[in-house]
C-alpha cells in the first residue's frame, strides 16, 4: 500500500498555472499560497503506519487483515476502497484509522489492497474488478463478511453483494446515479477524458495525475486556499499534522487500467449505466434491489467529489454535513460515521 510521495501537488505544473490563473489578481494570495506550498514540501512527516499483513491474494490484488490474526475472532468486515487513491485512508494514522477503531468494537476488519496495475491489466474494466478479484476474494471467507465501500469502492461493493453471498452492505460516499453530477461537472469530466484518453490508449494505464487534475478543476479555489491556509499554520499543531497527512495521501496513488477508466468515464460517468439499470457485471445487469443482505447508506451532504444526488438511494440513508474525506477522517468522523457504522454491523442478524 505504500506508494513514494512527491511531497506537493501531483502533477507540480498544474497545481501553478492554475495558481496563477485563479489567483492573478490578489498577490496576496499567491504569497501565502506558495508559502504553504514550500512549507509542505520541507516538513518533517511522521513515521507511517505500518503495513497491515497480507493473508490472502488474487493476481496483483491482495486481502490485508486488521483484525489480529487469520483465526482472530468477531464479525468479518471487508472494506472495500476506491482505486483512484491509496487504501491507506482506510488506515491513515494512528489516532485516524477507521478499520484498527472497529477492531476495538468486536469486529474482525480486513482491507482490499488494489495494488499497482501494469500494462498487462489494461483491459480489466470496472465489472471486472469485480468479477476477477473481489467476488473470488469474498469467496475465500468461510462465513459471509459485511462488505464496507467506500467512494468508488462502494459502487463495486453493491454490485458484488448483488452476485454473491454477504452479511450486509454498508456504502460510504458511494456513486451510483452519476446523472446525479450537474452539467457543469459532466462536461468538465467528459473533457477530462478526451483529454487523456490518447495517452491512456497508448499506455494501457491512466496516470494517477491526469485523475488528480479532474478533482482539482471541480473546485480550483478551494485547492489553492488550502494551501495559503497551511501557511498560516502552527507547523507543531494537530491541524499541520493533519494537513500532511491528507495531502500526502491525496498525492499518492496508482494508476488506473485503461478500460477501467474508459468504462468509469464512457459508460457510468456519461452514459450513467448503474442508474438506469444498465451497468452489466458478471453476465447480467446489477441493481441495488439484487442485494437481499440488510444494506445502509452514508452520504456526506457538503461532499464535492460525491454529491449526495449520486447516492445510491437505500432505505436506509444517514446524511450528514461533513464533506468527502471529512466523514472517513475528519475531526467528527467518529460521531457520525465510525460509531454509527459499529451499531449497525453490531444489529446485524448472526450469519447461519
Amino acid at each position: 500500500m505504500d506508494f513514494a510521495s512527491q511531497h506537493g501537488p501531483r502533477p507540480l505544473p498544474l497545481f501553478l498555472a492554475m495558481l496563477r490563473s485563479e489567483a492573478a489578481e490578489n498577490p496576496d494570495l499567491v504569497q501565502r499560497a506558495m508559502a504553504g506550498l514550500k512549507r509542505f514540501q520541507t516538513a518533517s512527516r511522521e513515521r507511517p503506519m505500518r503495513s497491515l499483513p497480507v493473508r490472502r491474494r488474487r493476481g496483483r490484488v491482495t486481502l490485508r487483515d486488521a483484525g489480529g490474526g487469520a483465526t482472530a475472532s468477531g464479525r468479518p468486515v471487508l472494506f472495500v476502497p476506491s482505486l483512484i487513491n491509496p487504501p491507506s485512508i482506510l488506515d491513515l494514522s494512528r489516532d485516524r484509522s477507521l478499520i484498527r477503531w472497529l477492531r476495538t468494537r468486536g469486529c474482525h476488519p480486513w482491507l482490499i489492497d488494489w495494488g499497482t496495475p501494469g500494462a498487462k491489466d489494461r483491459d480489466i474494466d470496472v465489472a471486472g474488478h469485480v468479477e476477477r478479484f473481489l467476488l473470488p476474494l469474498i469467496a475465500t471467507f468461510p462465513t459471509p463478511p459485511v462488505l464496507v465501500g467506500y467512494c468508488l469502492g462502494g459502487t463495486l461493493a453493491l454490485a458484488a453483494a448483488a452476485r454473491s453471498r454477504v452479511a450486509g452492505l454498508a456504502a460510504i460516499a458511494a456513486p451510483w446515479h452519476f446523472s446525479g453530477y450537474d452539467d457543469e461537472a459532466r462536461a468538465a469530466m467528459a473533457a477530462q477524458w478526451a483529454a487523456i484518453k490518447p495517452t491512456s490508449e497508448a499506455l494501457g494505464l491512466v496516470p494517477m495525475e491526469a485523475l488528480q487534475a479532474g478533482f482539482w478543476r471541480l473546485d480550483p479555489a478551494r485547492t489553492i486556499a488550502k494551501y495559503a491556509a497551511f501557511a498560516d499554520l502552527d507547523p507543531r499543531s494537530e491541524a499541520a499534522r493533519r494537513f500532511i497527512r491528507l495531502e500526502d495521501w491525496a498525492n499518492q496513488g496508482a494508476p488506473l487500467p485503461h478500460a477501467f477508466g474508459r468504462e468509469l468515464f464512457e459508460k457510468l460517468i456519461a452514459q450513467d449505466r448503474p442508474g438506469q439499470g444498465q451497468w452489466r457485471v458478471a453476465g447480467a445487469t446489477v441493481t441495488p434491489a439484487q442485494c437481499d443482505a440488510p444494506s445502509v447508506e452514508f452520504v456526506a451532504t457538503a461532499d464535492r467529489i460525491v454529491p449526495a444526488a449520486t447516492a445510491i438511494g437505500l432505505s436506509d440513508r444517514r446524511a450528514g454535513g461533513t464533506g468527502h474525506v471529512g466523514m472517513v477522517v475528519g475531526g467528527r468522523a467518529e460521531q457520525q460515521l465510525w460509531q454509527p457504522l459499529a451499531d449497525w454491523i453490531t444489529a446485524l442478524p448472526t450469519p447461519r
